[in-house]
């Protein structure tokens, strides 16, 4: 066999081990603090669901899916309309990745939630008998925790060969999810990886502003919610997926010799991967929220306004650099997804306006004169300090402000504000929360859906709960 053709080191049998694991998962083995996570998750996920569908993007699919008249009774949330599970999948997971405000696992380069709830809701909506929050809540965790490994496993090379991790370990995150709700053994839950995993798409030149961003999430939710139907009826899929040297999910999408084949089953069933989920503050990529948040801390304990700054550098990891730290400039941006994974940008609103909400990334706001004119005053460069370690601290940032009296500040962000190590607290997720689902559901019912998902492992069947997801 060549050198191209080499398995990943330590990943033998683990498309099994996870199939084991992911079809024999019970509520009773999860630790308390992972059933709460795992509800934080929901809320965070359907706010970003919810908001989503008002996203012209995700209006076009909404209508496209209407028109195909799919049948079925899964909520298009935020709509008065109805689908099938897969259609329903497919549009609610890419609402749920439409502005960029999704849940991620920093070291998986995923946002597992908007791939995997989708899936669930959808599934549990046409099971055709009650679905309750325990079983949708142990579908989600072991969706999360064989996704984020195999992310984990790849050590950010899913990324750098280009492939968007959204649309390839997306996949694997629905199709255990759905797998387990729908209740797949040991044996359909491998086809269902075999059957996701061969499906893995998706290409980071969107970047760059392309709707299909979130496309790529809606896909892999769908495919997700197909691959465990069809293991259940006895369709195949790769029997080692994830570890086949030829073909398989890691040899051709990630870069093998930069894989850690053990990280796929490492403390399976005993360490919680979706602990290490954490939350976003604002609507930009994570890179952007570091660099804005360091600014914003010079800015504030230095009294210095955006007129008195000279010049700007921010420092960051070759992920940083690749995924959002390019040239700003009108011929590179298609629409408001580019402004949010523009780090230039991001700094360039914070100086100017102090803030970054949904208001700076408007449409009508992306070349305002103000901020292409500040723009040139913005660099960005590469630290190796940032590199490796697992990839902990692939979105820090050490940004230096020079001003126009000669002052230079300096200031490091090693960590995302909503991570684990700079936590939003639960008032803060819920105030995040209700101000992406109020407009769209009124305030009321956006109180009431919270309310349902802070006890939802309490809760029978959970058809209550989607009829809140609905507009009126």
């Amino acid at each position: 066999m060549s050198e191209a053709h080499d398995g990943i080191p330590g990943a033998d049998g683990a498309t099994v081990a996870q199939a084991r694991f992911a079809s024999a998962l019970t509520f009773d083995r999860l630790p308390p603090e992972v059933v709460e996570r795992a509800k934080t998750c929901v809320l965070d996920t359907l706010g970003c669901c919810l908001f989503g569908s008002t996203q012209p993007s995700v209006r076009k699919l909404t209508a496209m899916v209407a028109g195909e008249d799919s049948g079925g009774s899964a909520v298009l949330m935020g709509t008065v309309r109805q689908a099938s599970a897969s259609m329903a999948a497919l549009v609610n997971a890419t609402a749920a990745h439409s502005f960029q405000l999704d849940e991620i696992h920093i070291q998986a380069t995923l946002h597992p939630g908007s791939a995997a709830l989708p899936a669930v809701l959808a599934v549990a909506q046409c099971a055709g008998r009650p679905v309750s929050g325990r079983e949708a809540i142990t579908a989600l965790v072991a969706g999360y925790e064989t996704a984020l490994r195999t992310g984990m496993a790849a050590r950010g090379s899913i990324f750098t060969r280009g492939y968007h991790n959204q649309g390839a370990t997306g996949a694997l995150a629905a199709a255990v999810a759905a797998g387990r709700l729908i209740g797949l053994d040991a044996l359909q839950m491998q086809h269902a990886l075999g059957i996701a995993g061969s499906q893995a798409a998706g290409l980071m030149a969107v970047q760059e502003g392309a709707m299909a961003k979130s496309f790529h999430c809606g896909r892999a939710s769908q495919g997700g919610v197909y691959a465990a139907k069809l293991a259940a009826l006895g369709y195949t899929g790769i029997p080692q997926v994830l570890e086949e040297a030829y073909g398989g999910f890691l040899s051709t999408i990630a870069i093998p010799a930069q894989c850690d084949g053990t990280m796929l089953t490492a403390g399976l069933g005993e360490r919680w991967e979706i602990l290490n989920v954490g939350y976003k503050p604002a609507p930009a990529s994570n890179g952007s929220v570091s660099a804005m948040t360091a600014l914003d801390t010079i800015m504030r304990e230095h009294a210095i306004d955006a007129g008195q700054i000279e010049r700007m550098t921010a420092h960051v990891s070759s992920n940083t650099l690749g995924h959002c730290g390019w040239e700003y400039t009108p011929d590179k941006v298609q629409g408001v997804l580019a402004a949010q994974m523009n780090l230039r940008y991001g700094l360039a609103v914070m100086a100017l306006e102090r803030e970054a909400t949904a208001a700076q990334f408007a449409p009508d706001r992306l070349f305002a004169p103000e901020t292409m004119a500040f723009l040139p005053r913005i660099h960005v460069e590469h630290e190796p300090k940032y590199d490796g370690h697992g990839g902990i601290y692939r979105v820090g940032c050490r940004l230096q402000v020079q001003t126009r009296d000669g002052r230079l500040h300096e200031t490091e962000v090693l960590f995302r504000k909503g991570s684990n190590e700079d936590p939003m607290s639960a008032a803060e997720l819920r105030h995040k929360f209700l101000g992406l689902a109020s407009p769209v559901l009124g305030e009321g019912r956006a109180r009431a859906l919270a309310d349902a998902v802070d006890r939802l492992e309490t809760i029978d069947d959970l058809g209550a709960l989607s009829l809140l997801l609905a507009a009126t």
